[in-house]
């Protein structure tokens, strides 16, 4: 088979992956390992084609321009993804990225939140304003549940469930998991709630209402709301994402298990948790250590 245009496929790939249900995170990142790709053999004006020597000149081409390893990882899955579905199609005659080896990804350890800092950033919602009531609600939820960003975002007023104290959360793949919240999490969303009844979107039903478009509350609005609380509350590189490590932290170091973090967090893989948890490992051992006793002979 000659070498097919690979460019005017990729709107077609675009069109699967939305029919499985991808996330619209998931989509982007995807696009984008393919079209940098497209970029670099423009850039560097080599043939358009999907075989082991462009794509690991390509990946190659990425580290020395100071991208992360996990970066490189995150593109090189992307074109595994798109030449896998080439093939399937019967757009290429094999799949020539089987066995392309990935960069090695360094193991680096994703610092938690203080306890002062979770206060400080709760504090920082402080306030009797529709954007108080709202940011307070997201971020006792996020430090005490573990959910993503995206999970939020993507929450419905059908999704909670106050008497109860549960969360519907849809993760990845459209999965929908049970989360629990405590009291003080509870008023905060039930003040939330109360306030909501007077927004001009009310009857939305998306949970989380922002100000613009279908007044859903989106992943964007959330990391700008939530960048400027954290200033506020003295925090210096601060990241959405800080708060999954800090909950899932905060979850073992208050004696919770594994296997029930495992299940909140949506987590069906160890090297997940392990991911999450690794911070506070030693902490955590040494506090056991001291429980047990052991030189006690």
């Amino acid at each position: 088979m000659p070498d097919i245009d690979l460019r005017p496929l990729l709107s077609s790939w675009q069109l699967h992956l939305r029919s499985e249900r991808k996330s619209p995170r998931t989509l982007d990142a995807y696009t984008m390992g393919v079209t940098q790709f497209f970029a670099y053999c423009d850039r560097e004006d080599v043939p358009l084609v999907l075989d082991h020597l462009t794509v690991k000149a390509f990946v190659a081409d990425l580290l020395e321009r100071g991208a992360e390893a996990s970066t490189a990882v995150n593109r090189l899955s992307a074109l595994r993804r798109f030449s896998a579905w080439l093939t399937d199609e019967g757009e290429l005659d094999r799949d020539d990225l089987i066995g392309v080896k990935r960069p090695k990804v360094d193991n680096k350890v994703v610092p938690r939140l203080t306890d002062d800092e979770c206060t400080a950033l709760v504090n920082a919602c402080k306030g009797k304003t529709f954007r108080d009531r709202r940011d307070e609600a997201i971020v006792r939820i996020m430090l005490e549940t573990t959910v993503r960003a995206g999970e939020v975002c993507g929450m419905n007023v059908d999704d909670v469930n106050l008497q109860r104290g549960l969360l519907i959360v849809r993760g990845k793949g459209g999965k929908e998991r049970f989360v629990p919240f405590g009291p003080q999490t509870a008023l905060s969303i039930d003040r939330y709630l109360r306030m909501r009844r007077s927004h001009r979107d009310a009857a939305s039903p998306a949970l989380w209402l922002g100000g613009r478009g279908d007044g859903r509350f989106r992943y964007h609005g959330l990391y700008c709301a939530l960048e400027k609380r954290a200033e506020a509350a003295g925090i210096e590189h601060f990241h959405p994402h800080l708060t999954r490590h800090t909950a899932s932290q905060r979850w073992l170091a208050a004696g919770g298990s594994e296997g029930g973090l495992m299940a909140i967090a949506g987590w069906t893989r160890r090297d997940m948790l392990d991911r999450y948890t690794q911070a506070t490992a030693s902490d955590r051992a040494a506090q056991e250590s001291r429980g047990l006793n052991l030189g006690d002979l």
